[in-house]
């Protein structure tokens, strides 16, 4: 009922609206602003207790903050209301516009749902639009959006009547106000909470930048970053210390430079073939003295942000004392340890390449052998001569390596690097065949000669004067038959005094003329201990032939040495 200062409750309404809104805006957090929210119902609207059930990110509604009433503030703070439930009520009841008021004659029926309330004590109404206690008024708040955030709840207006058309526009306009301030707050708690992640993030990402930093500067091991992709692919952009060092290059000179100008050129497609991702090599890179170090590279790939460019990290381990003792390790295996000259084994190994299984009787004589290789075409016995055989690496003139270099397995004569591939015994097995020259005449074929030397009168020696001086008479007739032989040529012990010489490229005359200059260099005297002793030496030469074995080129020059041997008075075997 409205009475004759109406007007100035209006004015005086309008004002504490104008008040308790601008405080709305005041409040530093979401949880300042909902609690500005019901104490400004309280302070400038007229009731007694008011309440805001805020929507949670589920949907539920829960109770967040309440004014008027410490006792019912501490029983329902918190608290939860389903969804459903409160749907349910904002649907009951009478329609005021944009809010919804629920009569007591209708609300005993949500005296059991699980929307948290209070309960107040008064007498029933007089009059029509007099306050039941068990009335209820609520005040649904909508973002700018349409989806709800949350319903004021009022109860008890202070003049005990329910609110006449201005009391309801003015809560109307109060819960419109209410939702801007809530939003603004929700997007201010937002934003802080985002600024604090991001300078988490920031932090993080910079104590992350330090630490990969010091681990890259200060790393014991080499490293390095790359370019990916691009013109630039491969370009050191960045060093650190321990690569400089091992590299003997400065930062700002191998900026110039990527891993492919450093590596060794026999080890480029190693590089090529390292995959970016997880990639493994060994290889030698140049120093700046223009020796090569071995290393071990170990690539990942890094990028610069989320959508950035990815760069190409490496790890650069040196591994040249490991690399120096594998290689004594394959020397020793492949070497006599007291003289130092390929062993038993290492002397199969390097005469089985040179042979393959072609039949005895087809086997092509040495011009036309040589014909078909520089011609391409085939030659009798069904085999061809396509290619040149292929030498190892570092392989002297006649195909067989130098002392101390790469080591071949004795287990399959064609396992070793740069081996000619196992003949398959088929029409183009692209090999050059061994041929022997004739045995009864001088024709011009050149072959493989197999010399077999055996030491006279060493056995007496080593009696004699002890084994001391016998390993030094074995160590200086090694000496000796290595500087009587070319490069290329290879100069093994079988062990004890047996010595074997493969010489490639000769005639019958020439292997006759190298085995008597052998042996006129071996019969000279040996001081050893300040005492001279002589040997003499027997030699047997072979030649080694596509079709035989190792075993049997061996055999074959042993018997023809016993046949020298025996052919030969002891006094004329020991003066040579």
């Amino acid at each position: 009922m409205e009475t004759e200062s109406e007007p100035y409750v209006r004015l005086a309404t309008l004002r504490q609206l104008h008040r308790v809104v601008a405080d709305l805006n005041t409040a530093r957090s979401l949880a300042d602003t909902l609690q500005t929210v019901v104490d400004g119902i309280v302070v400038g609207l007229g009731y007694e207790l008011a309440c805001v059930n805020l929507v949670r990110p589920d949907g539920d509604l829960v109770v967040a903050a309440f004014a008027g009433d410490p006792a019912a503030e501490a029983l329902i703070t918190g608290r939860v209301g389903s969804r459903a439930s409160w749907e349910r009520r904002l649907t009951m009841g009478e329609c005021w516009d944009g809010l919804r008021f629920i009569p007591h004659t209708e609300g005993w029926v949500l005296l059991e749902d699980d929307v948290p309330q209070w309960h107040t004590d008064g007498p029933d109404p007089r009059f029509e639009d007099e306050w039941h206690p068990e009335d209820r008024l609520y005040a649904p708040m909508y973002a700018s959006g349409g989806e709800l955030l949350g319903v004021i709840s009022v109860d008890r207006p202070r003049n005990g009547r329910r609110p006449g058309a201005w009391g309801r526009e003015a809560l109307q306009m109060y819960a419109f106000q209410a939702a801007i301030a809530i939003s603004n707050a929700r997007l201010r708690a937002n934003m802080q909470r985002a600024l604090v992640r991001l300078e988490r993030e920031q932090q993080a990402l910079r104590a992350s930048e330090e630490s990969f930093r010091q681990a890259f500067e200060y790393a014991p091991s080499g490293m390095a970053i790359a370019e990916m992709g691009g013109d630039q692919h491969g370009r050191l952009l960045r060093t650190n210390d321990a690569l400089c060092r091992l590299l003997g290059r400065p930062a700002s000179v191998l900026r110039r430079y990527s891993f492919s100008d450093l590596v060794h050129p026999e080890d480029i497609g190693t590089l090529l073939r390292t995959s970016a991702e997880g990639g493994r090599a060994e290889l030698r890179l140049g120093r700046r003295d223009g020796t090569y170090v071995w290393v071990s590279l170990r690539n990942s790939v890094v990028a610069d942000a989320a959508d950035g460019p990815r760069f190409l990290l490496t790890h650069v381990e040196d591994i040249e004392e490991r690399k120096r003792h594998e290689l004594q390790l394959a020397h020793r295996a492949s070497h006599d340890s007291l003289t130092g000259l390929p062993n038993s084994a290492e002397l199969r190994a390097r005469l089985g390449a040179r042979l393959c299984r072609r039949p005895q009787s087809a086997r092509a004589s040495a011009i036309e052998a040589l014909d078909a290789a520089y011609e391409g075409r085939e030659v009798h016995g069904g085999h061809d001569g396509h290619e040149a055989r292929a030498e190892a690496g570092g392989a002297g003139e006649h195909g067989f390596q130098p002392d101390g270099t790469d080591r071949y397995t004795a287990s399959d004569p064609f396992d070793f690097p740069g081996a000619p591939t196992a003949p398959t015994d088929g029409p183009y097995d692209h090999h050059v065949h061994t041929v022997a020259p004739a045995a009864d005449v001088d024709d011009g074929t050149k072959g493989l000669a197999v010399l077999f030397c055996d030491l006279d009168g060493f056995k007496s020696i080593n009696d004699r004067f002890g084994h001391h001086t016998g390993d030094a008479v074995l160590i200086e007739v090694a000496r000796r038959l290595t500087t009587g032989v070319r490069d290329g040529d290879t100069v093994a012990r079988l062990g004890g005094d047996e010595f074997v010489v493969l010489a490639d490229g000769l005639g019958a005359a020439d292997a006759a003329d190298l085995a008597v200059r052998l042996r006129n260099a071996i019969i000279p005297p040996i001081r050893v201990d300040g005492r001279a002793v002589r040997v003499g030496a027997s030699f047997g030469i072979g030649w080694a032939s596509c079709g035989m074995s190792a075993d049997e080129v061996l055999r074959s020059a042993d018997q023809r040495m016993y046949i020298e041997k025996r052919s030969r008075s002891k006094a004329h075997r020991r003066a040579g």
